[in-house]
């Protein structure tokens, strides 16, 4: 079996590396990596790679900064080319990336069969280019491996089981790889000794979004949220140098730490010894609950409902007495699982097993 995988952000690395190293367990699998180059990265180094363990791609495409129509067909136009050398049984894509649109589009086309994992989440935001890319990758999917139940759920609600598709609930790639990388994390990350940060004394904020950056009423009321909050304790915020421009319009109490934006390791330091998230991110409100972090998110949607649903997450927007009352109210509670939402970290193996298993009825049908 012959799969080329489509990967353009960082995020898609780290979870590409988790399934790879589940692929190279098969010696019937051969994984041909490619790289789009949608989001540049000068930290996406040698060493990058081989910290992490994520093999090298084959292809990188060095596709970047451009428009959404421009990149996405540039990349269509690529990915076809190769998929013509290359001529695999399956294309993989993850998640909701203008990568993943091109990728899916790409191979569909030539009749190469689509397989998308992080299939069936929704924020049901159609002004998200996330959600668009996200909706049509999995329309046009023949294979979709679903992170969790509720994923499930509205894949069956849009019609799905009428399709010619294949879906399955495995869990979360994202958890395999956070507890696989813990570890290493512990070992290489002096993130809290460089920034003369200790355990438990600190909130963890990020604020990238362009929804809360690009608009000064939100970000505004994020930050009167955040300067509200409990002196005693530190607010960590590794934010970008465009972000920290933005920030230099406002008055921020001296309990606001700034610093520069952080690694994958030093991040799941900095998440697993604080009090709390706040973010904008959607993967960090995951990460949050594998290291039993309650989290804030300042948006007005989540595509991880569940975590809301089973209280580990208050959507509050840019609201800011809801960012405040939202940490007094995870203050004064204690962070306990009744159940693993994500799939305790076994993802990988479930994908692989019905990959074979699919491939398999594919040859004898």
């Amino acid at each position: 079996m012959k799969i080329v995988t489509i990967v353009g952000a960082r995020p898609q690395f780290v979870k590409a590396a988790a399934l790879s190293r589940e692929f190279k367990k098969h010696t019937n699998i051969e994984e041909v990596i490619l790289h789009t180059g949608q989001h540049f990265d000068k930290n996406m180094s040698d060493v990058f790679f081989e910290e992490m363990q994520i093999p090298h791609p084959k292809y990188n495409l060095n596709i970047n900064s451009l428009s959404h129509g421009a990149m996405t067909g540039r990349m269509l136009e690529e990915i076809e080319n190769i998929l013509l050398v290359e001529k695999p049984d399956y294309l993989l894509v993850y998640g909701d990336t203008n990568s993943t649109l091109a990728g899916a589009l790409a191979a569909k086309k030539l009749h190469i069969q689509v397989v998308h994992v992080e299939a069936g989440l929704r924020s049901f935001n159609m002004a998200m280019p996330e959600e668009v890319n996200r909706i049509l990758t999995d329309r046009i999917s023949d294979v979709l491996f679903c992170p969790t139940s509720t994923a499930i759920e509205n894949l069956e609600k849009e019609g799905f089981s009428n399709f010619d598709s294949s879906i399955f609930n495995v869990g979360d790639v994202m958890q395999d790889a956070a507890l696989f990388y813990e570890k290493k994390a512990d070992q290489n990350s002096d993130i809290l000794k460089d920034t003369l940060i200790k355990k438990n004394e600190y909130y963890l904020c990020t604020l990238h979004r362009a929804e809360n950056t690009n608009n000064m009423e939100r970000l505004e009321s994020i930050i009167k949220g955040l300067n509200n909050l409990p002196s005693k304790y530190l607010i960590v915020l590794p934010i970008h140098p465009r972000t920290k421009q933005l920030l230099n319009k406002f008055k921020l109490n001296e309990n606001i730490k700034i610093i520069a934006p952080v690694g994958y390791f030093d991040m799941i330091q900095l998440i697993k010894n604080s009090r709390l998230v706040i973010t904008d991110s959607g993967g960090l409100q995951k990460e949050a609950y594998f290291f039993n972090k309650f989290c804030i998110t300042t948006r007005d949607q989540t595509e991880w409902i569940e975590l809301v649903s089973h209280g580990y997450n208050k959507i509050v927007g840019a609201d800011s007495k809801k960012i405040i009352d939202s940490v007094e109210y995870f203050e004064s509670r204690t962070f306990y699982k009744e159940t693993e939402l994500y799939g305790g970290g076994i993802a990988t193996q479930k994908i692989v097993k019905n990959l074979i298993k699919h491939f398999s009825d594919k040859q004898n049908y």
